[in-house]
């Protein structure tokens, strides 16, 4: 696709000239002034002082009210580091998390709360020919399954009941937890145990086992073992709950080196 095309076609100029006055910071600039910035932008200086001021609110710049120079605010740290704690974890999960799956020869996944919701972020396949996975991408709310009350359970009381006063709680299945205080004790089952499983609560002929990973007190993903009912022997139970708390800790003590 030709580059003008495409600009007129897919690029929002608000977004657009967002990202260049944050690209405009360098390390050997890290402080500009609204002319400085009018400069290495082409911005208007009317349409400027608006993105700008906009920023400042928001938390990505900073306006030192001394020099009237603008630096980068915390919000981008902040932003920063989840970027880091995602690429990190993942990293350091996928050997795991393969070595869990040539195991079991069950799907594994990771999730990550994202918003108000549970997001799939990597999935290794099963071996057999019938099984039960999640998509990466794939989201579902935090109340329903295991990859999402693993990580439900282990956020701060204050955000679990802010969460649920909310969001209407709504059946995925026959099998979802509808009833807040029926869901709350599951939630504190899942503290005390460090895991959870489930049969068909999210996706109907598919039980799981999951646990979240613990990094500075906050749950910052889950993993699961996905398998089809048809296949899970009540006999593996303690097998496979014992496989997935143990690469959870092995996920945990290099994560938190």
């Amino acid at each position: 696709m030709e580059q003008n095309k495409f600009e007129k076609m897919y690029l929002m100029q608000t977004v657009q000239k967002t990202i260049v006055i944050l690209r405009a910071f360098t390390k050997e600039q890290p402080k500009l002034s609204l002319t400085e910035l009018n400069k290495k932008t082409g911005i208007g200086l009317s349409s400027l002082q608006r993105f700008v001021a906009t920023l400042v609110y928001e938390g990505f710049l900073i306006r030192d009210e001394r020099t009237k120079h603008y630096q980068l605010g915390l919000s981008l740290i902040h932003l920063g580091k989840l970027v880091e704690e995602e690429s990190s974890i993942i990293t350091i999960a996928q050997p795991i998390l393969q070595q869990l799956n040539h195991i079991t020869n069950e799907s594994i996944s990771m999730s990550t709360i994202d918003g108000n919701e549970r997001r799939c972020i990597m999935n290794i396949e099963s071996n057999y020919a019938l099984s039960a996975r999640n998509h990466v991408g794939d989201t579902s709310p935090l109340y329903a399954g295991a990859s999402a009350k693993s990580m439900l359970a282990f956020l701060p009381q204050k955000e679990i009941d802010e969460y649920l006063n909310n969001v209407e709680l709504q059946r995925v299945t026959e099998n979802t937890v509808v009833d807040r205080e029926q869901l709350m004790q599951q939630l504190q089952q899942v503290r005390e145990q460090q895991y959870i499983f489930t049969r068909a609560e999210r996706i109907v002929g598919a039980c799981s086992f999951s646990t979240a990973i613990i990094s500075n007190g906050r749950p910052i993903a889950s993993i699961a073992i996905i398998i089809p009912e048809a296949r899970f022997d009540e006999g593996q139970f303690n097998t496979l709950r014992d496989l997935i708390l143990q690469a959870k800790f092995d996920i945990e003590k290099q994560l938190n080196k």
